[in-house]
């Protein structure tokens, strides 16, 4: 007889438990998903999900890892002149939404987080100690707050376009989203660093050309 019950772990069935960890937080949400859902998604017993990652909180966590080192990438793109960073961090963080393998993530985050206080504090954490920590070191020591600006336009664009789906926001373009959203990013970066710089003298940004 076969043994039934937990299944021996392969070195892809981490990863696979990940991938339906995504997918089911960013259908359900937090609240909503299960390790059992989970489980079923990634085609293994409920008992394999609690050995690799202990509770539904810790598979949120490890789900919902950012897929880059935001010490290593921000400061790659943010730093150098100060005149276009707006552009910069609008259109990495659009490319990176737009990533059929990130963007459960993002909807995941997003939909989690305005549903459960504990989902809501985790994704703080991860984001105050990633990304916001990172462009607040290379903006400048006072750029918290207008960081922080920043994250609340990014956020708010997810939420509209990728939980709420609002129209035409939904369905707008990537160049087009870039260049509404640089000149309010710059703008933010600009004041909280103190440079003379503002929303009005930032750089237009270009359409590219196919």
């Amino acid at each position: 007889m076969p043994r039934t019950g937990r299944r021996r772990g392969a070195p892809e069935t981490r990863e696979r438990i990940l991938a339906a960890a995504r997918a089911g937080f960013a259908e359900h949400g937090f609240d909503g998903a299960s390790i059992r859902d989970v489980a079923a998604r990634a085609g293994v017993d409920p008992a394999l999900v609690h050995h690799y990652f202990g509770s539904k909180q810790r598979l949120f966590v490890a789900a919902m890892e950012w897929p880059f080192d935001p010490a290593v990438a921000i400061p790659r793109f943010v730093g150098g002149d100060p005149v276009g960073r707006g552009e910069r961090v609008a259109r990495f963080v659009v490319d990176l939404w737009e990533d059929p393998g990130f963007q459960p993530v993002v909807v995941g985050l997003i939909r989690s987080a305005a549903s459960d206080a504990g989902a809501a504090h985790m994704l703080r954490e991860l984001v105050e100690a990633g990304p916001l920590a990172a462009l607040s070191g290379v903006v400048g020591p006072n750029a918290r707050l207008g960081v922080e600006l920043v994250a609340s336009q990014l956020i708010g664009l997810a939420m509209a376009r990728y939980v709420l789906r609002v129209e035409p926001l939904a369905s707008a373009d990537r160049e087009t989203l870039v260049r509404l959203l640089a000149p309010t990013i710059e703008g933010y970066l600009a004041a909280s660093s103190g440079s003379e710089s503002s929303a009005p003298t930032a750089r237009p940004v270009r359409r590219q050309t196919s």
